[in-house]
């Protein structure tokens, strides 16, 4: 579906954590907004089942007439609109409770009528390009009904140099039914067949090291425990390593294969064309990233002293450095929630404010509920829905902030913009999430009245900004590496893959200064990350946490014109390409300043870390 956000940062957060709450309708969404009974909803399926004939006519019509084109282009709105309507409600009320069959089928229904749709409406993109843009340009300056589908038709003629003739195209569909073989493969192996070994830790417990256990073993207060977790489980890798960089392979070489066939000149610049994102924005992104390690490797520094331990080494990243028992009620949540986006305007706190109490929330863990959090933001003509696994505690907090960013992002979107611009980019819906979260710190650290209180925030924040930025960077230099290699006809097994992730692993951890000791077998970390099987994704955390960054600076300094811009970019949507968006607004990303705003602030925050402990002494 077009827009369905979830948060990196929430998915580790599992239904059966946290304190049992006693639960209301008010802590519960109400799809009733989108059908109040299934019958409704059922109805509405129908409707859009029916209206496909009526689409399918418009085969072989759009040229006829710049009203003709009109009406066809507004039918296939409007039925991209239902099926997101329908979609929502499917999807929801299947994730909350994921044990009810009766749910679990009407999801494949409204898969089953997305994918009808999609192909009912594939001549579309083909005959634009037939038409060709002199034409077309021509139907929408006489046909006003046609302004709000300028930017849509712009996008699809852009795709002219790219796009083959019909016999090609065929070729090339019928191929793309093979594209998911190497991601399906690594997610069967991932979760399914690796036989996991089973680790028992310092309490006497036995855990089997699958993946969610690893997450949640390496974040352990015990050394030797995370130690022999992250051998357990990285080795277990290694044994796996030929079969994963084969997996990883097949996609790199799909990739490679769709570029050539459609005249890009590499990997990249095919994955980065939809959004038409100038390569220069990763490669800023990598270089700013190298050339600020040194302030990682400040962090890492700093951690070890906070952890107690003379020498860091890998599995010493995760626990966290500043522990407390702060407690945050979803009430007091939403209420700091509330005054730290104050900064945004009256109104757009009021309207959250209205959000909030109207249940558009489904906010605590219940059993067979979905994990982790989202927002779902494509029932236009309704409203945003957020999930959450609320549990009281801080990063729950966080999370409420992060998904709300993006409820509101689309509010604002789908209030100013006509349904075919009003999806945004992932590239932007980033910067609305993580922007949120800068406010909230703020807000925190003002409030904040101990030392011990100070830490614990300073320190979430300071190990947030290593795993957006730093993290997702590395991971975007990596893929960006041997995605060049495939393209140029270059070898590449899994012990290629090991090697140059270890380079690089290591140059960003400041191994050879004897910043984070790593031990060679943590080298094939590469193999369990899913990221890589979506091209140039990972970027985008970078990216978003950089541009958030730099527009809270000018915000939080009182630059009322940084923020009309911002809230501007809100509104925009998907009206325009995100990077000349975001650059509209005053950020480019394919400059250092982002970047610098934010490896700025990382060194504020150790400023005050170290300030506080230096009292202490």
């Amino acid at each position: 579906m077009p827009r369905r956000t979830l948060s990196i940062f929430a998915l580790a957060i599992a239904t059966a954590c946290g304190a049992a709450h006693a639960e209301s309708a008010a802590d519960r969404w109400n799809l009733a907004d989108l059908y109040p009974s299934q019958a409704a909803w059922d109805a509405d399926a129908a409707k859009l089942e029916a209206q496909l004939p009526t689409l399918a006519a418009c085969k072989g019509e759009l040229a006829r007439s710049a009203a003709r084109l009109r009406e066809c282009l507004d039918l296939r709105a409007d039925m991209s609109k239902r099926s997101g309507r329908l979609y929502v409600f499917a999807s929801e009320q299947h994730a909350q409770d994921m044990g009810v069959a009766a749910s679990e089928a009407v999801v494949q229904r409204a898969d089953l009528l997305y994918s009808r749709l999609g192909e009912t409406a594939s001549f579309f993109e083909p005959e634009l390009l037939a038409i060709g843009q002199a034409r077309i340009a021509e139907f929408v300056a006489a046909e006003p009904g046609l302004a709000i589908h300028r930017f849509p038709l712009e996008r699809t003629l852009r795709a002219a140099p790219h796009t083959l003739d019909a016999a090609g195209e065929a070729i090339v569909a019928q191929f793309g039914q093979m594209a998911d073989g190497g991601q399906v493969a690594y997610a069967l192996l991932a979760n399914a067949d690796i036989p996991w070994p089973t680790l028992e830790l310092s309490t006497g417990e036995k855990v089997t090291l699958d993946q969610t256990a690893f997450e949640k073993t390496r974040e352990s207060p015990d050394r030797a425990d995370r130690e022999r977790a992250m051998d357990a489980f990285f080795g277990t890798w290694k044994t796996y390593e030929r079969t994963s960089g084969a997996l990883l392979l097949s996609q790199l070489k799909q990739d490679k294969t769709y570029a050539a066939v459609r005249k890009y000149p590499d990997s990249i610049s095919r994955a980065l064309d939809a959004d038409n994102m100038p390569v220069a924005v990763i490669d800023t992104l990598i270089a700013q990233t190298n050339a600020n390690l040194p302030t990682l490797h400040r962090y890492f520094r700093l951690r070890a002293k906070l952890l107690g331990v003379e020498q860091m080494s890998y599995f010493d990243v995760y626990p966290p450095i500043v522990g407390g028992t702060f407690a945050f009620p979803l009430a007091q949540g939403k209420a700091l929630t509330l005054a730290a986006v104050a900064p945004l305007g009256t109104d757009y706190v009021e309207t959250l404010r209205k959000a909030f109490d109207a249940r558009w929330m489904d906010a605590y863990p219940r059993p067979r509920k979905l994990s982790g959090a989202h927002m779902a933001g494509y029932a236009y003509d309704v409203h945003p829905y957020v999930l959450m696994n609320y549990t009281d505690d801080y990063s729950s907090l966080t999370t409420l902030a992060h998904e709300w960013g993006h409820a509101m992002h689309s509010v604002l979107a789908n209030r100013a913009q006509p349904f075919v611009t009003s999806d945004a980019a992932t590239f932007v819906a980033e910067i609305a999430s993580t922007f949120n979260e800068e406010l909230l710190l703020t807000h925190m650290l003002e409030g904040a009245k101990t030392d011990d209180e100070r830490l614990f925030y300073l320190g979430n924040a300071l190990e947030g900004l290593r795993a957006t930025f730093f993290r997702q960077a590395m991971f975007a230099e990596f893929e960006r590496q041997i995605h060049a290699r495939v393209d140029k006809g270059e070898p590449l097994t899994g012990e290629d893959m090991t090697a140059a992730y270890c380079e690089i692993l290591k140059r960003h951890h400041g191994s050879a200064e004897g910043v984070v000791a790593i031990k060679p077998e943590y080298c094939v970390e590469w193999a369990y990350i899913p990221h890589f099987y979506t091209p140039f994704y990972v970027y985008q955390y970078a990216t978003s946490i950089a541009a958030s960054s730099l527009f809270a600076q000018r915000i939080e300094a009182g630059d009322k014109d940084a923020l009309a811009r911002y809230r501007a970019l809100l509104a925009a949507g998907g009206s325009g390409y995100p990077y000349e968006l975001v650059k509209a607004a005053g950020v480019d990303l394919a400059t250092p300043a982002p970047y610098e705003a934010l490896v700025a602030r990382m060194n504020r925050i150790m400023d005050e870390i170290e300030a506080i402990l230096a009292r202490r002494r």
